[in-house]
């Protein structure tokens, strides 16, 4: 069983190597990718089940045991979460073949979508299992080194522009990174997380402050925590759509994945943080006015991803077990619904040329189908019962309720005002875009483009995708209580940190 933490990782990277031997063949290469992902969900379920049956799964690679060696560790949280993200690429995937995207430069040259794409799969479990911050650094490097080529495919002068600015901020951030891991090594002689939970406890309580603010500052940047959010509306709505959902679902998420790795398991706060309470509250209201006030679809949407970071951050801010179950939660409904919402996005791309809403009209008679994919996603994002959204929302409302301290109370108070906010974007883009009267579309004006927008017509690959990841959200909503009894359990070991521990350094530990 211990053999299979290391597949997630080691099968999308050697299918990479052999994607680009097989770049002539899109056939092969499609295939390829599907089998993959689709093999790295079935092996996240039974990593699952294991986890939450026997404790975590460790792996000790090339014989080296823990802290000295390199661990992976399959947990309930990890393993969780690494399922839904696995279902997510798969998703996104099958909508690329369908749009075509995967194919853009295949007339020339070989397409390096899918090498990338697998890349990109690979960094996101690894960030996931692996058990230390240097090999945390590693899987981020290549989830960014994947991410900044997929971003910028089909060079223009705007793509350009904000895959700039995507790369200068991923860069500092993984200065800050590493530099952070030589203080924490230089202060505890170690970055094993199992390791640095003992060895830290003894440090001051000043330098453990510290090492907590930077983990924040630096994963605060990858998750689009505010104010360090500022980069992402500039960077994800350039891209083409199947881009960014799987940035806009995933790669922030492993950002707050990060954050309550290291900082439950790392760091003992034993109550609420008040400083990550009032980042939790920015986040979530500026966020949310920063969407409203967007005429741009894709970037209002962005806004309303940094906008619901803050409410993982509200969980994880509580200290809880009954907020981080609530984070944990919320982690699993946003990854779908905001990865199925930017595929809807696409949709509508394609049979209008814009993004802009003001251009957008009467969609709903025409296609009433699209109207319908954009309505139960939007629904749940702005926390309507019975949605997944609407569950995890209560299930933090309930721990901020239970704290029952001040701050506590006016991040509730936030909360609840940002499903009103969301409420009210969503509303925005259900008026402008599918009521009033229809408008006639903006054809991309480049008749050599290889992706044409605007052209009226989607292709039933893309539909049935975007369609699979809406009843997968609703199915998170349906099995809402066994989700919340394993985030439950999750988030008990997290604050407990005893059966983490004792799984990576045996009895050591104890």
């Amino acid at each position: 069983m211990t053999m299979l933490v290391a597949l997630p990782i080691l099968l999308p990277l050697l299918a990479a190597g052999l994607s680009l031997v097989l770049g002539r063949f899109a056939t092969l290469q499609r295939l390829l990718g599907v089998v993959v992902f689709t093999a790295n969900a079935v092996l996240a379920v039974v990593l699952l089940a294991e986890a939450d049956k026997s404790g975590p799964v460790v792996l000790q690679l090339g014989g080296w045991d823990a802290p000295v060696g390199i661990t992976l560790v399959a947990d309930r949280l990890s393993a969780l979460l690494m399922l839904i993200s696995m279902v997510v690429m798969l998703a996104v995937l099958v909508y690329s073949i369908g749009q075509r995207i995967t194919d853009y430069g295949r007339s020339t040259s070989s397409t390096a979508f899918h090498p990338m794409y697998l890349v990109l799969g690979a960094g996101v479990s690894m960030a996931y299992l692996t058990g230390d911050l240097f090999n945390l650094f590693v899987a981020f490097e290549i989830m960014l080194g994947a991410s900044y080529v997929l971003i910028t495919r089909r060079t223009t002068a705007t793509r350009v522009r904000a895959g700039m600015t995507y790369t200068i901020v991923s860069l500092t951030s993984s200065l800050l990174f590493i530099t952070m891991i030589a203080l924490v090594y230089a202060a505890t002689g170690t970055v094993n997380l199992a390791d640095l939970s003992g060895k830290v406890e003894a440090l001051p309580v000043g330098v453990q402050s510290a090492m907590a603010l930077m983990m924040i500052v630096v994963f605060g940047i990858k998750s689009a925590m505010v104010p360090l959010h500022f980069w992402l509306p500039d960077s994800y709505p350039t891209a083409p759509a199947p881009v960014t959902a799987v940035f806009a679902g995933l790669l922030t998420k492993v950002g707050v994945y990060a954050l309550i790795r290291t900082q439950t398991l790392v760091f003992d706060h034993g109550e609420s943080w008040t400083l990550l309470l009032w980042f939790s509250v920015i986040t979530m209201i500026i966020g949310a006015l920063g969407a409203i006030a967007q005429n741009d679809l894709n970037r209002l949407l962005s806004f309303l991803l940094v906008s619901h970071i803050g409410y993982m951050l509200f969980g994880l801010a509580l200290y809880d077990v009954t907020g981080l179950a609530g984070a944990i939660l919320y982690v699993v409904h946003h990854i779908t619904v905001q990865a199925t919402l930017f595929l809807v996005s696409g949709l509508l791309t394609r049979h209008t040329g814009t993004v802009a809403l003001r251009g957008m009209g009467g969609l709903a008679k025409l296609y009433p189908a699209i109207a319908l994919l954009f309505a139960i996603p939007a629904l749940n994002l702005a926390g309507i019962p019975p949605f997944s959204g609407f569950v995890a929302k209560l299930a933090l409302l309930e721990a901020g309720a239970e704290v029952g301290t001040t701050m506590a109370y006016v991040a509730t108070g936030a909360a609840v005002l940002t499903s009103f906010l969301t409420l009210y974007a969503m509303a925005k883009v259900w008026v402008f875009a599918f009521w009033g009267k229809s408008k006639p579309p903006h054809p991309d004006p480049d008749p050599t483009d290889e992706l044409i927008i605007g052209t009226g017509s989607t292709s039933r690959t893309m539909v049935s995708a975007t369609s699979a990841l809406v009843v997968f959200g609703v199915l998170i909503a349906v099995f809402a209580g066994p989700l919340s009894e394993i985030s439950t359990r999750a988030a008990t070991d997290l604050l407990d940190g005893g059966p983490y521990r004792t799984a990576v350094l045996g009895e050591e530990a104890e």
